[in-house]
């Protein structure tokens, strides 16, 4: 099929920094759709003009409603990173598009900072929420961060503050390439800069010798989860995390979520993970939903219900966790519902449900482990090893 779709970056020198022949394909379109800023740097052009749709999801629709004409769709930058393209095409058949890049916010920023792109971490909170780059403040570490407004680097400077990075280095780039293009540095703890609403923003993170150090890999410290003593602990959390193996865009059900330690480790682990919490109690979904703001993943989902029954309406997971309300019904909904491959780790601490482990690992195979943690505390004027409660853990994967 010859493709009927053109989907064309512009940058903020408009129709002079494309290549003649995407120019060429511009000047050519029937139908222009975009954003008013996108249509004022192609200004010129006697082609109809559509403005995004509202809501923006209705986009798909409006352009296969011109299938057949010739219709350019303009996006700032590389239209395929962080932009409209990549939403565009999970949609409509890639063999119907054609993909103009030009060079992009990112790569822009990389050069007016001289940082190496292959040795930073890119990432949008443009129409995102903005707790989620908490997850990537970690000491020298390079950030390039497209945001949502005005006032986003004044709530990630608040967020690098408040964790002990007050001293990052930041950098404001807007309007980049263009004729009214602006730079604004400072430091996230005194910074005070009002910007352009649509901007790139650099920072470098320097961490204080105070400062909280939460790593990607799991195992977070206790105390940094809100929780009403409900928990999987530390260590036996870092375990579980292994044998779960959080992956890029996977879905995980967190079974008895609590305070949501498991799921928000989980999406901290891998770039896009997704977790479903699954818990009764509203006084520990709250404590869930603050945990995930707090730890950098807000997209954390809480449902209301009791198991087995509200699994049955769930998107099919990549991973299951059962920390909570394990029965041979749970499992039986959960295994059948989990994806090839997929992980499913259970944890208990009762002798009941560690029998049920049993019987279920004589059936089903996979690892069977108990795990015990001992603790040096205060004894005294001595110290002394204070063991928590051991736990039972099966692990298998669907084959």
């Amino acid at each position: 099929m010859k493709p009927w779709l053109h989907i064309v970056g512009i940058g903020e020198d408009g129709l002079a920094g494309l290549t003649p022949a995407t120019r060429a394909v511009v000047e050519a379109a029937e139908i222009i759709v975009g954003g008013s800023r996108h249509h004022a740097l192609a200004d010129g052009i006697g082609a109809e003009r559509i403005s995004w749709p509202s809501p923006f999801d209705a986009l798909v629709d409006v352009l296969q409603g011109h299938r057949g004409r010739r219709v350019v769709v303009l996006a700032s930058g590389d239209p395929l990173w962080f932009s409209v393209g990549a939403r565009i095409g999970r949609r409509i058949d890639p063999a119907e598009i054609t993909y103009h890049p030009q060079v992009g916010a990112f790569q822009l920023a990389a050069a007016r900072m001289g940082w190496s792109m292959a040795d930073l971490e890119t990432l949008t909170v443009h129409g995102r929420p903005v707790e989620q780059m908490i997850a990537f403040i970690q000491p020298d570490v390079r950030l390039l961060i497209l945001t949502t407004g005005a006032q986003t680097p004044i709530q990630i400077a608040a967020f690098l503050t408040a964790r002990g990075f007050g001293k990052s280095p930041m950098s404001v780039l807007a309007n980049m390439a263009g004729t009214d293009e602006a730079r604004f540095d400072g430091l996230a703890e005194s910074w005070s800069h009002e910007v352009p609403a649509f901007n790139t923003l650099a920072v470098e993170c320097v961490a204080a010798p105070n400062a909280a150090l939460l790593p990607r890999v799991p195992g977070l410290a206790d105390d940094l989860f809100q929780s009403d003593g409900t928990m999987t602990k530390q260590e036996v959390r870092a375990a579980t995390l292994a044998k779960l193996m959080p992956m890029r865009g996977a879905l995980l059900w967190d079974i008895g979520t609590g305070c949501g330690s498991v799921a928000v480790e989980w999406m901290r682990g891998a770039r896009y993970a997704r977790a479903i919490g699954i818990e009764p109690r509203a006084d520990r979904r709250a404590l869930a939903a603050a945990n995930a703001l707090a730890l950098g993943v807000p997209k954390l989902e809480l449902v209301d219900g009791m198991v087995p029954d509200i699994l049955a309406n769930l998107e099919a997971p990549d991973a299951v966790f059962i920390g909570g309300g394990l029965s041979p019904e749970t499992f039986d909904v959960a295994w059948a519902a989990l994806r090839p491959l997929g992980r499913l780790v259970a944890n208990a601490v009762t002798l009941e449900s560690e029998a049920l482990l049993a019987t279920l690992h004589r059936e089903y195979g996979g690892q069977l482990v108990k795990l015990s943690v001992a603790r040096a505390e205060p004894l005294g004027t001595r110290t002394g090893w204070k063991t928590l409660r051991p736990v039972t853990q099966w692990s298998l994967i669907k084959r």
